[in-house]
Parts: structure tokens; sequence; C-alpha cells
């Protein structure tokens, strides 16, 4: 088994175990994908990579972290979405779109303005989270349970948007400290309902989304969740691997096939925790504790550094960030250095 062994997920099959990780890239207009993400993402699918996965697109308008972020909630961001998948399989590559909600982590500027809070003049508005718990300087408001139901419809409303889109799979990105992990992280939760205290209360959000959504999409279609596998916080309060190995023995009682195993979120991890592949422990503790397929993510960024993370049996999948930013064309590139087979695009052929 290497880096360009095909590989199944229910009945998605990818040609090999590459996925261009979910980056925003915070040019969107009204939610709308436009020419930079069909060149974005299609140009990584020329490239080669098995699984393009899209930045993650809000289920609401409230659920954008900025005025830039795509969504799908509507009519014109599914269509313009299917541009982008159309091209996509056109270049045998397959596509899953994550779907999100930032929560608490929601109306910010533009990061060319630092991502500062966006005034209600500047089209801002009031976020809300799982608790009034500071996050970055703003103190959301609580959600009430009725909207949490509303939520979770809005999931699912826009998990059949995405199929009718054309995509292979869905990702819910319960990680990185957006609404998800507001819940489940003790850290952010401060709730006494049915929906805080408790282990069991914290991830009630995610399991019942997670049952919405499975409910709407087709039996053959894999679902994925991205999760931060631990707070970084050495707390009673921070989320732990042992947490996450917990969630995810859950996640796959509720048909979730696939865990892509992040980190962080709420706090900035020391730089003496961050090296190459500082977060592929997490995915190869999930695979091994509970026999779901995962993915690695973490500073991978060379040939031989993700195919000896699929060799060796740390992950089934790499999540490839940076570096494909740096290097859209990963997928050939590094199937001529280890020496292994791939397609090459025929209009590109006379180059190799």
């Amino acid at each position: 088994m290497n880096l360009f062994s095909p590989i199944q997920l229910r009945s998605l099959e990818l040609k090999n175990r590459i996925v261009l990780s979910p980056m925003q890239q915070y040019s969107a207009k009204n939610g709308v994908p436009g020419n930079w993400h069909l060149v974005h993402l299609g140009s990584r699918a020329v490239g080669g990579a098995g699984l393009i996965l899209t930045e993650c697109t809000a289920v609401s308008e409230e659920g954008l972290a900025t005025l830039s972020d795509v969504g799908i909630w509507n009519n014109e961001q599914q269509n313009a979405w299917k541009n982008v998948v159309d091209f996509v399989h056109e270049q045998n590559a397959k596509i899953g779109i994550q779907l999100w909600h930032s929560g608490g982590k929601g109306s910010l500027k533009h990061p060319n303005e630092r991502m500062k809070p966006l005034t209600v003049e500047e089209g801002g508005w009031i976020v809300k989270c799982s608790s009034p718990t500071e996050i970055n300087g703003v103190i959301p408001e609580e959600l009430s349970v009725a909207e949490i139901q509303e939520l979770k419809n809005k999931f699912a409303q826009a998990a059949v948007r995405a199929v009718e889109a054309g995509f292979d799979t869905i990702e819910l990105h319960a990680g990185h400290g957006y609404l998800f992990h507001q819940f489940y992280s003790a850290l952010i939760n401060k709730r006494t309902d049915e929906y805080g205290g408790s282990f069991e209360n914290r991830i009630r959000f995610l399991v019942e989304t997670v049952q919405e959504v499975r409910k709407v999409i087709p039996e053959t279609m894999p679902l994925l969740v991205r999760i931060s596998a631990v707070d970084y916080v050495e707390t009673e309060e921070g989320w732990t691997l042992d947490n996450s190995i917990r969630l995810a023995e859950i996640l796959k009682s509720e048909g979730v096939d696939f865990i892509t195993a992040s980190g962080g979120g709420f706090t900035n991890v020391s730089k003496d925790r961050v090296f190459p592949g500082y977060q592929v422990p997490f995915a190869t503790a999930i695979k091994e504790n509970t026999g779901l397929l995962t993915g690695a993510v973490g500073m991978i960024t060379s040939a031989k550094q993700a195919n000896e993370i699929i060799s060796d049996n740390k992950a089934d999948l790499v999540i490839i960030a940076r570096e494909h930013l740096r290097d859209p064309y990963f997928a050939i590139h590094s199937a001529i250095e280890l020496e292994l087979d791939t397609e090459i695009p025929w209009q590109y052929k006379r180059a190799f």
C-alpha cells in the first residue's frame, strides 16, 4: 500500500490517497463561489489529487465567518458549485463539500483587514454559540434549544443541496473552534440543559446533526467529519484525544465513515509542539482504537513524508493544505518523485 493505492469509502472510490485540504479563500460574494474557486479547486484536480475538499461552506448566512466566505443555502450558490463539481469530475477526480457554521467566530472583516469584528453598518450580525463564553474578544449570545433544532435542519438542507449539485461526499467541519466544537468542548460550553454539562450532552448537537444529514443523503455516499482531536489546553475542561476516540466510536455507530483528526481552535499552539506531521498521531490513535478510516493533517509537505504515513498505516488519507497552495501539482510531482504511476492530463504529457 502506498500514496497512490486506490481506496473505497462506501461507493466512492478514490484513485489515490491525496486530498486537497479545505482552505478558506475569502473570495466569494454573497456566498457564491466564483472563477477563483473554479480555478483554485480545478487546478488541484488537474494536478492529480484524488479528492478535492471545498473550503468550509456555510449552511446559513449567519454561519459565515466573513462576508467573503462561500455558502450553500440558496439556488444561486448551489448552481455555482455545480459548475465546479462538473469540472473536477472531468479531471477524473472526486469532490466533497465541507459544511460548516462559524458560531461565535463569525461576523468578522476580511483577513486583509485583520479579521476584526464587523460593525452593524459594515454588515455585521449578532453571533451565537453554545454559551456566552468569550471567543477572540467577543462574547456571543447563547443559542436557544429551538435555534439548535433549526440549525440541524439547515445542515440537512445544505446536504440535500450538495447532493443535488453532484458532490461525491460531505464533510461536517466540527473542529477549529467553530460551532460544533463550541458545543463539545467544555472550554466554551457552559450550558446546563440537554446540550451542556456531561460529555454525552456536549456532543449531542453534533451527533444529532449527523443523524439528520445521514437521513437525507444516499446510503452509498460516505459521510466525513473533521474534528479537533485536542484543545491543546491542559485543564479538566480541555478536550482530549481520549474524548475524541470516544466521540469517533459514537459517530461511527451513527453512519460516519471517516474522521479527519486536526487540533486546536481556541488557543495558540506553542511552537515547540508544532513540527512536520505533528498531528498525525491523532489520526493513528483514532484509527487504531475505532477501526474508522482517518485522515492525517499537520505540516505534511513532501512526497516521502506523505507516502510513509500511508505505507506505515498511520492514516488512510493525507490531507494536504499549504503545500497544495505552493504546488497545485503536488500529486503528479509526488508520483514522479516516488517513481509510482499516476494519470497525467493529456494536455500536459509533453512536459513529462
